[in-house]
């Protein structure tokens, strides 16, 4: 995909103190885009915390290598990922639920992080899954569900990210093209070094330039699920794209699904003329299902869909 063009159409903002005025905006920007750029969450999501997260993230790609190391996997690529043959620019570590204290300070404890650090991570992790608990209750105010919490008590995975760019790697890629498997990717961006890029449903590749103070909504697989087919599961990818190239560190939330119980529709997006499109299914076994079978780009969904 690297002869194609780049359009540089700008993706979706979402004004997150515009609703229920944005309701319908948002949920058009799922479905035809399956990502959109949130602004003025700040209220939940300080713009100076999110400065200081990102500080914190510096440093702790700065630890000795053995210390990285104790960042142990829970999922398959949950803890520690150093850069490699495949993925030889993408460096990351992460949580498997961040809405969980416990994970969170095992996370902390494994990186011997010092007590400001702590308080940053805790209040970060925090703040970043309410903003997407708030992203589900208008998902369900624009859908007209019933329940209004619709992601209550699911598991939050956080991942943070270093991609070792440098000038001579310029078109090189970082992070090759795919979708995520999670319900939905709320992700913090780099403030100044770009890279990502969002394909359209049509082909097209869409650069995703930084806008700082801001989030990306990303959907993934197990929305497409959720949604009952309504949502549409973005590939993206990360490349090198300047000459003055440096390094590229991103902060990525995903919403995994229910903790037990299998994602599925709700009722009010199923009925007569609206039959259910896929198998209900947890985010563990869809996620057994793309990593047995080296699906990364969605296929997974083929997998699931239920027989007419």
């Amino acid at each position: 995909m690297g002869s194609c063009n780049i359009d540089e159409t700008k993706v979706p903002v979402i004004d997150f103190e515009d609703f229920p005025v944005q309701s319908q905006k948002l949920i058009e920007a799922c479905e035809e885009w399956g990502c959109a750029r949130i602004v003025n969450c700040h209220s939940i999501l300080p713009a100076s915390l999110m400065s200081e997260m990102k500080q914190v993230v510096r440093s702790l790609f700065d630890l000795p290598q053995e210390i990285k190391e104790r960042n142990k996997h829970i999922l398959p690529i949950s803890g520690y990922a150093p850069l490699n043959v495949i993925n030889p620019f993408y460096e990351s570590m992460g949580m498997y639920d961040m809405s969980s204290p416990q994970d969170v300070e095992t996370f902390c404890s494994q990186l011997d992080a010092s007590p400001s650090q702590r308080d940053i991570m805790i209040k970060y992790t925090k703040a970043a899954h309410e903003v997407i608990m708030e992203i589900g209750r208008k998902f369900g105010e624009g859908l007209s569900l019933t329940k209004g919490d619709v992601f209550e008590g699911w598991a939050s995975q956080l991942r943070i990210i270093k991609y070792h760019f440098r000038p001579e790697n310029m078109g090189s890629t970082g992070l090759a093209t795919h979708t995520d498997a999670a319900v939905l990717t709320l992700l913090h961006d780099d403030d100044c070094v770009g890279g990502l890029q969002v394909i359209t449903k049509s082909g097209e590749l869409v650069a995703v330039d930084p806008l700082p103070g801001s989030v990306l909504l990303i959907i993934g697989d197990a929305a497409v699920i959720w949604s009952n087919g309504k949502f549409h599961n973005a590939k993206h990818r990360v490349i090198c794209k300047d000459t003055d190239a440096a390094d590229r560190f991103t902060i990525a939330s995903f919403l995994l699904g229910p903790k037990e119980a299998a994602i599925e529709a709700p009722p009010e997006l199923l009925g007569p003329d609206r039959k259910r499109l896929y198998v209900p299914a947890t985010f563990h076994e869809l996620r057994k299902i793309r990593v047995h079978n080296n699906l990364h780009n969605g296929e997974v969904l083929d997998l699931v869909r239920a027989k007419p």
